[in-house]
């Protein structure tokens, strides 16, 4: 595997080996103008992460949501039957709980 190599200023910089990895495993064919600058975003979002990695989240609990959270679900409850019933008292013909109908083939 590829790794992630520092800069002199103490920044991770990404290789061209890094680099190769991940145009195969996007299947992305870069020029070298992309390319270059694919690397340099993503060196920032790698020191973005390391930006947030120095925040103590020692006590912080995980969140589901950032909004308070409750489960929203109900027991399912028969309110009101399907109506078949009266859906089939009005049928010229029915047979089994169905309508009847003639053949169409």
């Amino acid at each position: 595997m590829s790794e992630i190599m520092m800069d002199d200023n103490g920044e991770k910089k990404i290789d061209d080996k890094t680099m190769d990895n991940v145009e195969i495993l996007a299947k992305l064919a870069l020029t070298g103008e992309e390319r270059y600058k694919a690397m340099a975003e993503m060196e920032k979002i790698l020191s973005y992460v390391d930006k947030l990695n120095e925040l103590d989240t020692k006590d912080v609990e995980p969140l589901v949501h950032v909004m308070p959270h409750t489960n929203v679900f109900r027991e399912d409850e028969i309110e009101n039957d399907d109506g078949a019933e009266a859906t089939l008292s009005n049928a010229p013909k029915k047979k089994e709980n169905q309508f009847m109908v003639p053949k169409t083939v």
